[in-house]
């Protein structure tokens, strides 16, 4: 698979991340990340949420840079938290194809709520 986007100048949200082929010996890689933001499909208010994504490669890793072009596309996207966790490990196995991927979303308390929201998938 070919990397566009390391290296270059890219300010926009992409689609889908990107990888690169596993190293021998790895086994299990994790991003995290406190900057997540999306906005709530009922009130339109923006939701900041921590995102923890741990997988086990399988032939494939992601590319960290991508990873956070690819999470910037939910800045301006309607969705719950828990359809967001599921939807990034959705990608991951569809363009990773690790093992297996958790993605633990955790989003920021409004009117003193958090919420947790753990996608867990197996190959």
């Amino acid at each position: 698979m070919e990397l566009t986007v390391l290296g270059n100048t890219v300010r926009h949200a992409i689609d889908h991340v990107e990888v690169f082929r596993a190293p021998k010996n790895i086994s299990s890689v994790t991003f995290t990340n406190d900057e997540l933001c999306s906005v709530c499909p009922v009130t339109e208010q923006p939701d900041l949420s921590d995102v923890v994504i741990e997988y086990v490669p399988g032939e494939w890793c992601v590319e960290s840079k991508s990873l956070k072009l690819y999470l910037w596309g939910f800045r301006d996207r309607a969705v719950f938290a828990e359809a967001l966790a599921a939807e990034i490990a959705v990608e991951f196995m569809t363009t990773a194809k690790p093992q297996r991927v958790t993605v633990t979303l955790t989003q920021r308390p409004r009117g003193g709520i958090e919420v947790r929201a753990v996608s867990e998938l197996t190959a």
